[in-house]
């Protein structure tokens, strides 16, 4: 990984000939665009800070801010809070029709997967639990809230609960060394899933595990899957837009 910099040559890019007509933070976008396309700038290299894009195009805060956010959304950049902005790689597809263990999407991509428990408790069944807990009538369930790196990028906060009947062991597993997917597909072997997708906004606390903005727009998959005795978990996938895309197929 590389830190760009903006030299003068760089900045001189911004006022070339046939750009006169569109807003700033259009011609920002164009410039660092460009960069990227050209490989100039590759991928996981960080770019320089919104002060030092003011000071070496004159520009606003407010104007820089715009596109880099919109680059965001675009796909081409990551913005992590505390961290700093990195030329993004190619988004990590996540499969819609299908339920697949996510450290073997990771490592089939090349890359390293890593997990950081957040926790791994019985709960007393509340609102949030009642999709599960309302569907099998038991009034505790297993909760389980992960973060699934790829590399050093956070790319999903797994937030699950689990029928304690279908899993009993559960909560004695390391989900440091195997994924609640890997461990529930070996003990209640899956014959149902049904996927729900929505785009949303992550929670504060959603964005703070993420390492993104609370401006980001998220991919939120609802899953629940089935073994033959029942309802096995209920869960809630949040990913990061600018990192992952949905992919599926069919046929007829």
């Amino acid at each position: 990984m590389a830190v760009v910099e903006l030299d003068a040559d760089l900045a001189a890019l911004f006022d070339e000939p046939g750009g006169e007509s569109l807003p700033a933070y259009e011609r920002v976008k164009r410039l660092v665009s460009a960069q990227i396309r050209s490989g100039r700038w590759s991928e996981g290299d960080q770019l320089p800070s919104e002060n030092q894009f003011v000071n070496a195009l004159g520009l606003s805060r407010m104007t820089i801010n715009r596109a880099l956010r919109e680059l965001t959304g675009e796909g081409l950049i990551v913005r992590m809070m505390g961290v700093g902005t990195f030329v993004a790689g190619t988004k990590a597809p996540s499969p819609l029709f299908e339920v697949k263990n996510i450290a073997d999407e990771i490592q089939q991509r090349g890359h390293r997967h890593r997990t950081e428990v957040v926790l791994v408790r019985e709960e007393k069944a509340t609102t949030a639990s009642a999709p599960l807990s309302e569907a099998v009538g038991v009034t505790t369930v297993f909760h389980s809230v992960l973060v699934h790196f790829e590399d050093e990028t956070p790319i999903q906060v797994e937030d699950r609960f689990v029928n304690p009947a279908e899993a009993p062991d559960y909560l004695a597993q390391d989900f440091t060394e195997l994924t609640p997917n890997d461990y529930l597909s070996r003990v209640a072997p899956l014959v149902r899933g049904e996927h729900v997708v929505e785009a949303v906004l992550a929670s504060p606390e959603e964005c703070r595990l993420l390492q993104i903005e609370r401006s980001e727009p998220c991919l939120l998959i609802r899953r629940r899957t089935w073994s033959e005795h029942g309802l096995v978990s209920v869960a809630r996938l949040i990913h990061p837009g600018s990192r992952n895309r949905l992919e599926g197929s069919f046929t007829r």
